[in-house]
């Protein structure tokens, strides 16, 4: 496991100019930013320069809400989500990957391991159950604790990654750290549409019958709506996002998030999550 400084952030030092492949490809991202497509867009954009095949960008740490920002996967099925979820079931209460924030320095870094040197539940759970063998991050250590994490994943089927590939990697990280909140920000200020018609229901991922089984199991009794809710939760939404999702407002998805926890029996996230994973 390895954390560093970016070369363009030491006073001393020289970033290495970018390759023409690099140039291409940082072009081709910034065209993507915005789009509803952005995520998947981006993976494939980078393939030149890292041959990642999935990447996730969110927030954690011990005392703030973890929220995944954006996660998609290129070449292989996506299920950064179910990845997201198993690291929330309770790897994310232990990670000692990011490193530690040091004062008076960046509070940006890069950080590069392999599966069998996160060990333990982290390991079993996240990295082995779905494929991936490999990481590089760009991590920000926040003011109140948090780390904003950029992730990009090699998974088994992949050859390592290069030397010359993280060299790449950390000349474009700055930009991409810069591209991923600047996307997060343009989504944040979409309006939330109320449908002004009913509309079907919106046609689910594969992984969420089986949690809205789990629930039931927990509570026969929550409404259609209420295990939308909850069970976008459980992949690590935002209730932001929910509302999006589902074409309700920020204020009525609270509600259902409410109604469902009163008849849960629980309070907190964290609750529906060991609630989920009993049943």
């Amino acid at each position: 496991m390895r954390h560093w400084l970016p070369a363009s952030t030491l006073g001393d030092g020289i970033a290495p100019p970018p390759t023409h492949g690099t140039v291409a490809a940082l072009g081709g991202m910034v065209q993507r930013l915005g789009d509803a497509g952005f995520a998947s867009g981006l993976l494939q954009e980078l393939a030149p320069v890292l041959p990642a095949a999935s990447w996730s960008v969110y927030r954690t740490g011990r005392h703030c809400q973890p929220t995944l920002f954006m996660s998609a996967s290129h070449g292989i099925p996506d299920t950064t989500r179910d990845c997201w979820w198993a690291y929330l079931s309770g790897p994310y209460r232990s990670d000692r990957t990011w490193g530690e924030s040091v004062a008076a320095a960046p509070s940006t870094r890069l950080c590069h391991l392999t599966a069998s040197e996160v060990g333990g539940e982290h390991q079993a759970r996240v990295y082995e159950a779905h494929g991936m063998a490999e990481r590089v991050s760009i991590v920000e250590h926040e003011n109140d604790g948090a780390v904003f994490a950029v992730n990009f994943y090699r998974h088994q089927h992949q050859r390592p990654f290069l030397d010359r590939q993280i060299s790449d990697f950390e000349t474009v990280a700055p930009v991409l750290l810069a591209l991923a909140r600047k996307h997060i920000a343009l989504a944040q200020q979409q309006p939330v549409a109320l449908p002004t018609t009913p509309t079907p229901p919106h046609a689910l991922p594969q992984q969420l019958p089986a949690l809205r089984e789990r629930l039931l199991r927990a509570h026969a009794g929550l409404t259609e709506r209420e295990l939308d809710v909850c069970t976008r939760l459980l992949q690590g939404m935002t209730q932001e996002g929910i509302a999006c999702d589902l074409g309700l407002s920020l204020p009525t998805v609270k509600t259902y998030r409410n109604r469902a926890f009163g008849r849960l029996g629980i309070h907190f996230r964290n609750e529906l999550f060991a609630l989920a994973l009993g049943h």
